[in-house]
């Protein structure tokens, strides 16, 4: 039990828990970023969401695909994608008692990474800025996956 408290209390898992909060707190705003743009564009998915409209014939107006709204969608999906595994891996990494400015370097140019991406792809810049920035975090997210992997299986 002293072996958790003590890895818990590393600051190699103090910065883990940062960034990883950082990079989840990004991907739950992206949902408040979509309901921005169906809000702001009267785009809505489903019937029941546009219940404030009077006639069912404008209510079904709303219901539509917009290339804005997809966008953010898509983004969100992405973080989703890429955040998540980021969070497990990165604990696991956090675990296996890595210099911590190594760990920094890898959290941080993750974060990074994803922030660029999101910037990218909801104001449509042209690529390769989103390539590079998903393949950067996706790399990153390698990186700890192999340092796991050589610690625990002794590869």
């Amino acid at each position: 039990m002293a072996d958790v408290v003590h890895m818990i209390d590393s600051e190699v898992f103090l910065a883990f828990s940062t960034y990883a909060t950082i990079v989840v707190l990004k991907m739950m705003l992206m949902s408040f970023m979509t309901s921005y743009f169906r809000l702001t564009k009267q785009v809505f998915s489903n019937l029941e969401d546009t219940t404030l409209v009077k006639t069912t014939e404008d209510r079904k107006k709303l219901v539509r695909v917009d290339p804005d709204v997809e966008r953010v969608r898509r983004c969100h999906l992405n973080d989703l994608e890429n955040i998540v595994p980021f969070v497990v891996i990165g604990l696991l990494y956090a675990l296996t008692g890595p210099d911590l400015s190594t760990a920094l370097l890898h959290f941080r140019v993750f974060v990074g990474s994803r922030f660029i991406h999101t910037v990218a792809y909801v104001m449509a810049l042209p690529q390769p800025t989103r390539g590079l920035a998903f393949g950067v975090g996706l790399f990153t997210t390698f990186s700890m996956a192999y340092r796991v992997l050589t610690t625990a299986l002794f590869l």
